[in-house]
């Protein structure tokens, strides 16, 4: 379905959202959220969902409780949990959110103030303009660098793993491939993988305690 997607931006009655990297893992996810709209409370049945939010300020709505956030902030949604954005900023809201697996019909809407509770994934779509963020896989050892507004962002292929050591504490890294791995005896874990998200001062705890990165490793950061 993403092949269909990936020229398009998705009308939305919140707003809109388009595809902005995609690889066999994971999908990115661009979104703008207007002014006191909000998605609907929905869950995915079989995918985990990385949040990011880049500015603004929003309310994140859950069945049993809510909490107001400003970006840039991050938040794992594991398969099941129902959730809902909402946006508190005069000029809307800007997210990136990572899925994976990449399935945009795994979607399970409990209430929608839009009328869609009972409705899939829409199908009502614009052409991409050149204003639209794609970011394109860069070299080994390689960054790209981006702009949305004024949040700052960069995707790279790290060949070592002291590329953490070079982020600010409060930068939020995004693993689109690859990850980070640990030999305990004869067997190899991934520790962090594909779709996984965290601010850089907890990544690195994580780094000081694992054996390496994977060869194929990509990542995508948000500078905060």
């Amino acid at each position: 379905m993403n092949d269909i997607l990936s020229d398009v931006i998705v009308k939305k009655p919140w707003g809109y959202e388009y595809l902005c990297y995609e690889n066999e893992d994971v999908a990115v996810w661009f979104l703008h959220i207007d002014y006191n709209q909000k998605t609907s409370m929905h869950c995915h049945s079989e995918k985990t969902t990385g949040l990011l939010l880049l500015d603004g300020i929003a309310k994140l709505n859950f069945l049993a409780d809510s909490k107001i956030v400003e970006g840039p902030y991050k938040h794992m949604i594991r398969r099941g949990l129902f959730h809902q954005t909402e946006a508190l900023s005069f000029d809307g809201i800007n997210l990136l959110e990572i899925e994976t697996p990449v399935d945009k019909n795994d979607l399970v809407r409990l209430t929608d103030d839009y009328g869609r509770s009972d409705m899939g994934y829409e199908k009502e779509s614009i052409p991409k303009n050149n204003d639209s963020l794609w970011f394109e896989e860069p070299l080994a050892g390689h960054k790209k660098l981006y702009k949305i507004n004024n949040v700052e962002l960069s995707i790279e292929r790290p060949t070592s793993i002291d590329f953490i050591d070079e982020k600010n504490e409060n930068d939020i890294l995004m693993f689109v491939s690859g990850g980070l791995y640990k030999n305990v005896e004869d067997r190899k874990f991934n520790i962090v993988v594909p779709g996984d998200i965290g601010q850089k001062k907890i990544v690195t705890q994580v780094r000081d305690h694992v054996t390496g990165i994977l060869d194929n490793t990509m990542v995508i950061t948000v500078y905060g």
